[in-house]
Order: structure tokens, then sequence, then C-alpha cells
């Protein structure tokens, strides 16, 4: 019997994640497919109900709803529990859905994949599941002290306090103290396709030579990136992240890990197309 999987999340348009999969079943001979579901804050308790009584055997969960998502969820695993966020549902034969986060991972393989960076202080944009995924993932491999920035500063001192080392500052001051850090990581949603325009804070100040990643893969260059290359920064987007984290949910699902690099070339060629 052909199974099908699925991505839940508002706005779902732009997401790549069904002509990913799809690609991979197809190279790994699995009779399945995969496709996007949009569901708003008010239908997502429907939306899994109905993920669930119709027998989708796995989904992903993307922008807004990583958090919200958790009370509808029979468990979650410990990247989940300790990131307080889910971006990858996978059923049990007894029919639970389980919540696990693959963000975090995924970003550090690509991080890693994009440059030997020396392991110091690094400053996160956004404080939303996105945030504290990669947060908690780049915690466990040895960088730090991480530092927070956020328009509403409360979330962003909330998830500071959850890090060994982490500390919550302004807008404003994470501007004037962008020379500080070798690794600036951009979460929010500010810059994606169909989505906010502009920048999330001014990069001029970064330093040079320091790496800025924007987690957003279409546009391949956001305007934030554009600038802090200008600025002298070394600049990385969405892509390989995307592509990781899905690898990541895809072998959770099937129990295969899928060709990474061929996928990258294939999405990049795809959004800039």
């Amino acid at each position: 019997m052909k199974k099908w999987y699925a991505v839940v999340g508002d706005p779902i348009a732009q997401s790549m994640s069904p002509v990913m999969h799809d690609q991979w079943f197809k190279e790994n001979a699995l009779d399945a497919t995969y496709i996007p579901i949009h569901a708003t804050a008010g239908s997502l308790e429907q939306t899994i109900n109905s993920l669930r009584s119709l027998g989708c055997s796995g989904f992903n969960v993307t922008v807004p709803h990583k958090q919200a998502i958790l009370p509808f969820l029979d468990e979650v695993d410990e990247s989940a529990a300790v990131m307080n966020a889910v971006n990858t549902v996978y059923q049990t034969d007894e029919g639970k859905l389980i919540g696990a986060n693959t963000d975090g991972a995924g970003f550090v393989k690509s991080l890693e994949e994009f440059t030997d960076l020396v392991k110091g202080s690094v400053l996160l944009i956004g404080a939303g599941g996105a945030a504290r995924g990669i947060a908690f993932a780049l915690q466990s491999a040895g960088y730090g002290p991480l530092y927070f920035t956020n328009r509403t500063a409360s979330r962003s001192a909330e998830l500071a306090a959850d890090m060994k080392d982490g500390h919550a500052i302004s807008i404003g001051d994470a501007e004037d103290r962008l020379g500080e850090f070798g690794l600036v990581v951009q979460t929010t949603s500010v810059g994606m396709n169909f989505a906010q325009e502009g920048i999330p804070l001014d990069p001029k100040k970064v330093a040079n030579g320091a790496v800025v990643a924007d987690i957003i893969y279409n546009p391949l260059e956001t305007e934030f990136l554009r600038q802090a290359k200008q600025a002298g920064a070394k600049t990385m987007n969405g892509v390989g992240m995307f592509v990781h984290q899905g690898a990541l949910a895809f072998e959770k699902w099937t129990g295969v890990y899928p060709d990474t690099k061929k996928m990258i070339d294939m999405i990049t060629m795809k959004v800039g197309g």
C-alpha cells in the first residue's frame, strides 16, 4: 500500500519539501508521495487529527507551528523535548504520533560542510522554534556563548535562560556589538519570499570574515545576506540546513539516509532558476 507524507505550515506555497522528498522516494525506489498542507493557527489541531485518522505515515512541521503543535502529539523524543519544538513527526505501529526535531542537527551539518569555523560567540536573531533547535544543537556541538536578539525581548530572554551560557540582548545592542561574533544566524521569516521584506537588523558592523547564515532558502540570497556580504562577511543561505534536516526526517520515516549533495545542487538550481 502506498505511503504518504506531508508538510504543514502557514504559508506553505513556497516550500520545496514536496520536490525534495518525492525525488528521494524515486531515487530509493520507495512507493510513497509527499504533499503540502496549509494550516492556520486556528485549524492546526483539526489538521493534525485529520492526518492521524487518514493514515499519514509522517509529516514535517514548519513556521509558525513548531511549538504550537506540541499539545496535539502523543509523545516527543529527546531532541524535541530539549528544544521544546517539533519539525518532524513520525507514526508508530500503534498509531502514536511522535514529535522530533532535526532542524538543529541539520543546521550544524550544513555549517560544518560550509566552513571550518572556530567555535566561539554566536548571535542568533529570532526566538522561535527554529532558533531554539539551532541553539541547542550549536550548544551541544561546543559553540558558545550564545546571544539572542528578537523584536519581542521577553522571548529572547526566555530562550537565553534555557541555555547553559545564553544571553539576551536588544536589537540595538546586537547591531552595536555585531563585530564580536564569529557566527551570526538569522532564524526569522524576514526576507522570505511571500513573507516580510527587509532585514531583521543592520549588518554593517559585522566582523570581516565572520560567517553570517540565514536559514531562509527562497530566495537564495536575502537582503540581509547581501548586505552582510558587502560588509565583509562569508554568507551561507538555508539550502544546506533545509536539505540536511529533511534527510534526517526521511531517515526516521524510511530507515534510509538519502543523497544530500545531489539534492543541495538540485534545490539551488530550482530556487535560483
